[in-house]
């Protein structure tokens, strides 16, 4: 009878250690999802051993399959993995593209994940332009010629350049670039009222320039949301020098 006792623990212990290293579950899922095979019982096991989540990868290849992406392996997945890479985001990002028409092949999902982008939030930007607020905070300002300060903020719509997402500049190159053109664009008005009859000019003219070369996105328009006269730049600059040649 005490041997009974003993002898229960033991085998639940191994029970569970079996059921852990063999998931059978989710081999028997996998081979009714995507055909058995695919991803074997001691596939499933070194994955295991090599601590990585089997759950995972298997889950990654059963969505791929389904998707019709069966040209990524579930060694490729582990290898992802293992590269600290995001295996979902690159998943979700892969079927994502081929829904919505998108070249992006696996190599080009895992490099841009190792890069440290959001490769899910790309390609939905690609099919969703985001818009960026130039800048994020305050305004930019700005004085044209005769002296008069304008403050504006410009509202920039992009879609991600995926080709350019490795390497390519983000959001606050684009924020900068914009920013640049406004001073420029309103410094060479001849006088603010133009500006504020015109703010549309302004934004042509910023968005001549091509600001989004070598960067990460393709801009698609850009709005300027708000200006606001500032001081009198001109007059405070007369008075400081009528001021100054008063003390010579």
């Amino acid at each position: 009878m005490q041997g009974i006792f003993f002898t229960i623990p033991i085998f639940l212990i191994v029970l569970v250690l079996f059921l852990y290293f063999v998931p059978l579950g989710l081999w028997i899922q996998s081979g009714v999802s995507i055909g058995w095979g695919k991803i074997g019982m001691i596939k499933l096991v070194i994955m295991r051993i090599r601590k990585i989540p089997p759950k995972l990868i298997a889950d990654g290849v059963i969505n791929l399959h389904r998707a019709g992406l069966d040209f990524v392996t579930s060694e490729e997945l582990e290898t992802h993995f293992l590269a600290s890479g995001n295996v979902a985001n690159v998943v979700n990002a892969l079927i994502a593209a081929d829904k919505a028409n998108i070249e992006l092949d696996y190599k080009t999902a895992t490099a841009i994940d190792l890069a440290g982008r959001d490769v899910q939030e790309a390609v939905q930007t690609s099919v969703y332009p985001k818009v960026i607020d130039c800048p994020r905070d305050g305004k930019v300002a700005a004085v044209a010629k005769d002296g008069i300060e304008l403050k504006a903020k410009a509202r920039v719509t992009v879609r991600t350049n995926i080709d350019q997402l490795v390497g390519g500049a983000t959001d606050d190159t684009i924020i900068a670039r914009v920013g640049q053109g406004i001073v420029s664009a309103i410094g060479s008005s001849e006088n603010y009222k133009i500006v504020l009859e015109n703010p549309d000019e302004i934004s042509r003219t910023v968005l001549s320039k091509g600001l989004d070369s070598g960067t990460a996105y393709a801009i698609l328009s850009i709005d300027i949301a708000d200006v606001d006269v500032g001081k009198n730049v001109g007059a405070d600059l007369e008075t400081d020098q009528a001021e100054a040649d008063k003390k010579v």
